[in-house]
C-alpha cells in the first residue's frame, strides 16, 4: 500500500471533494461533512447560514468549503493511498486499520515541529464502541503516537503531544 500525504490546495480541491461526496460515508452514514466549520468564527457560521438561500445543510457546507479551499483558508491534509485521497479521520471503510490515520497524524505532527510549534492537541471523543461520523479519530490513535491525556469534559478528550 502506498501512503502520500500532501497539504490542500486549491488544485486538490476535486480529490478533497470526491473523498466526501464518494467514499468518506459510503456505509450508510446519514452525515455529510466538509471540515469547514472549525475555519469558522460563530458569527461566519450564522451568516452563511442566513445566506444560504433555501439550500440544504450538506449544500451550504460544500459552497463554504469550496470558497475557503480557493482563499486557502481551509488548511487541511490530503493523504493518498494508492492514488485515491483521504481527507480526515473519517477514513474510508476500505482503508480503516491499515495505518492511514496514523500516518495522517504523524505528517501533522511532523510539519508542527518543522514550523516550530511547541505543542499538538486533538480531541476525540471517548466513546465504548466504533462511531460512524468519528472524525476527530479515537483515543487509542493519538495515545500510538505519543500523545497523552490532559483533559476531559463529559466525554471528550483533551491529547496533547509536546513538541521538542
Amino acid at each position: 500500500m502506498n501512503i502520500e500525504i500532501k497539504k490542500l490546495t486549491p488544485e486538490l480541491a476535486a480529490d478533497y471533494f470526491d473523498f466526501f461526496e464518494n467514499r468518506a460515508f459510503t456505509d450508510d452514514s446519514p452525515y455529510r461533512c466538509y471540515c469547514q466549520m472549525y475555519q469558522m468564527s460563530k458569527e461566519q457560521v450564522k451568516t452563511t447560514l442566513d445566506n444560504a438561500d433555501g439550500l440544504d445543510n450538506g449544500l451550504i457546507s460544500r459552497k463554504a468549503a469550496e470558497q475557503q479551499i480557493e482563499a486557502s483558508i481551509l488548511r487541511g491534509y490530503l493523504t493518498f493511498v494508492d492514488g485515491m485521497a483521504v481527507v480526515c479521520f473519517e477514513i474510508a471503510p476500505e482503508y480503516r486499520g491499515k495505518g492511514v490515520a496514523t500516518a495522517l497524524l504523524q505528517r501533522v505532527i511532523d510539519d508542527a515541529r518543522a514550523e516550530g510549534y511547541t505543542a499538538v492537541e486533538g480531541y476525540p471523543i471517548l466513546r465504548d464502541e466504533r462511531y460512524e461520523w468519528d472524525c476527530t479519530g479515537p483515543m487509542r490513535l493519538y495515545e500510538k503516537v505519543g500523545f497523552i491525556k490532559v483533559d476531559e469534559r463529559e466525554k471528550n478528550i483533551v491529547m496533547r503531544k509536546e513538541l521538542k
